[in-house]
């Protein structure tokens, strides 16, 4: 499981539509790709978060910006709408949504968003609209009118938390127990083709291919999601230009990003194929084995 951060946004009808990877309207029912959300209060529950449109999410998380004494973020003009997501490994299991909701409030929880027993905690949902990903968009005004504190690094308390969660859940880990994170192994050279093919096993070098392009599609550090990033940005800014030809190009660039998901995806399942492939997600789901001591050359 990988958690991704994305760039904060000042309206949460941005990281809505992107969580549902298409184009919606107000009037759309969001239905059961809701699987949690923070506690509704009576007054705006009506019908159920179940029956919400599209609109009456973007109202709820919109709420706290009314509050009273308006916080400010840790600079005057950031971004109140927050956006997460986790991505599971491609070998996992489908989950059921219990399963998802218990992933989203358990990571709204390390967050910041909803601590335990704070009756002010942050307005969030969590929607499950693609294969193996969990999307969650929180307003960072807390219901005090206080910004939430969230944990430094949150990156880092994101990834321990999904490690924990991988454990209690029996999923596929990111990386095997007792190993280096795959960034930090490959960080000292380029992707690449390896050095020493001549002196290796056909299944050595499959597997250090297929550590290549797991590399490439990462969703937290890989270029290919950085770069979709960046496309989608500047999609959503020109769907907000009042000119004509903004849409169309916001439209264009949506459709290049969906290929640059589509990329990341084609990477993860021709790694998965690889020899060796099934046989390294076998291990990676055996109970752990004793830690070992940490190289001397690692860092933190």
């Amino acid at each position: 499981m990988i958690p991704y951060i994305h760039e904060a946004e000042f309206f949460p009808s941005i990281p809505l539509s992107a969580a549902l990877d298409r184009p919606v309207a107000e009037q759309d029912v969001l239905g059961d790709l809701v699987v949690a959300s923070s506690p509704l209060d009576s007054s705006v529950a009506e019908g159920g978060p179940q029956e919400w449109m599209f609109a009456d999410w973007e109202e709820y998380l919109l709420a706290p910006q009314d509050l009273h004494p308006y916080a400010a973020g840790p600079n005057a003009n950031d971004p109140e709408i927050f956006h997460m997501a986790v991505r599971l490994h491609p070998a996992d299991r489908e989950l059921r949504p219990p399963e998802w909701a218990e992933i989203a409030q358990r990571l709204t929880r390390v967050a910041g968003l909803a601590p335990a027993g704070d009756e002010d905690a942050c307005r969030w949902v969590a929607l499950q609209a693609r294969p193996g990903r969990l999307d969650v968009i929180a307003n960072l005004i807390r219901g005090d009118g206080a910004w939430t504190r969230q944990p430094y690094p949150l990156a880092r308390t994101l990834m321990e938390e999904c490690r924990r969660i991988e454990a209690d859940l029996d999923l596929v880990p990111a990386q095997p127990h007792g190993g280096r994170p795959l960034t930090a192994r490959l960080s000292a050279q380029r992707p690449g083709l390896p050095r020493t093919v001549a002196d290796q096993s056909p299944p050595a070098v499959a597997a250090q291919l297929a550590t290549m392009m797991c590399q490439l599609a990462d969703e937290t550090n890989g270029p290919i999601a950085s770069v979709r990033g960046l496309v989608e940005q500047a999609a959503h800014r020109l769907e907000e230009l009042p000119h004509s030809y903004g849409p169309e190009a916001g439209h264009r660039l949506e459709l290049i990003a969906r290929r640059l998901y589509g990329i990341q995806q084609d990477l993860e399942a021709t790694a998965a194929d690889l020899p060796g492939a099934k046989q390294r997600a076998a291990l990676a789901t055996r109970p752990p084995a004793a830690p070992r001591p940490a190289p001397a050359r690692r860092s933190r």
